[in-house]
């Protein structure tokens, strides 16, 4: 009776390992499918794309079961230590097949969840890339630039990057009008100039708090930010509704500016180098 006893035994712990492993694989594949459903209408894409993550989950799974059950049971052992050698080998290689692929994948994910941004907003991707985004998708996202050439980005890339964003929170945005002017010019009569020009253009918007309306301040502030080798660095911080407005209101300030300082006589530095931002 003895060795009739042991291989139930051996029987009934199969079937309650196999058991356990389908509950927890039901478990599982609930919980990822609805996170990957999620994902996938954020994305954009189809959640059936999706699949094989189930289906990796069921394979590790019942993979494990295996080894446990022939580790288990002495007469399998042998079996089972070969398996579980085998197993390790074949996920070294397919890690390292799979490593970037994956990497971007986790790193949509993260996108998605985190939201540093969204399809729409202009933003600035490190120092190279600049405009808006089109589609973020499960390995890339494509940025449209102001030549309206795609720029796709591996989201691992875009993950490890510093992100501006200009749209996320609030829209509007303080342009930075800077000219150089002669040590001889009347700054004060300068400063008039570009306060009447920026008032004036159709973007410019009126960004003071009440309080700071009540003190006086200023719509447009213009600063004497630095002396330089041939002249004065003026600024004027001008505020308008979103990004592509501020480029608009930033060129035809400057041009205006340039027309009505040659007819008032006001001459701009002569610099031999590029202005740097101070």
């Amino acid at each position: 009776m003895m060795p009739m006893d042991k291989n139930w035994e051996k029987i009934f712990f199969v079937v309650l390992v196999l058991v356990i492993t389908s509950v927890i694989s039901l478990v599982l594949r609930f919980l990822v499918g609805r996170f990957f459903r999620t994902a996938a209408r954020k994305l954009k894409v189809d959640p059936t794309h999706y699949n094989f993550f189930k289906n990796a989950v069921d394979f590790i799974l019942f993979f494990v079961a295996i080894v446990v059950i022939f580790r288990s049971i002495p007469s399998l052992r042998t079996y089972g230590t070969g398996l579980l050698t085998g197993a390790g080998v074949l996920a070294a290689i397919v890690g390292f097949a799979s490593q970037s692929a994956f990497s971007n994948i986790v790193s949509g994910f993260f996108l998605v969840i985190f939201k540093p941004f969204s399809v729409g907003d202009r933003v600035k991707i490190g120092q190279l890339y600049t405009g808006d985004i089109e589609d973020i998708t499960l390995r890339h996202t494509i940025i449209k630039d102001f030549e309206n050439r795609r720029v796709i980005i591996p989201n691992s890339v875009i993950s490890n990057e510093t992100i501006i964003n200009s749209t996320t929170v609030d829209e509007k945005i303080c342009v930075f009008v800077e000219l150089a002017v002669a040590f001889n010019t009347n700054l004060e009569k300068a400063i008039k100039i570009i306060q009447d020009v920026s008032m004036q253009h159709r973007y410019y918007i009126d960004n003071r708090t009440e309080g700071e309306i009540a003190r006086g301040e200023t719509p447009v502030m213009v600063r004497v930010l630095t002396f330089l080798d041939g002249g004065i660095l003026l600024r004027a911080y001008v505020w308008t509704n979103n990004p592509t407005d501020a480029f608009d209101l930033k060129c035809d300030v400057n041009k205006s500016i340039k027309e009505i300082f040659d007819k008032e006589g006001i001459s701009l530095a002569n610099l031999q180098y590029q202005i740097k931002s101070v």
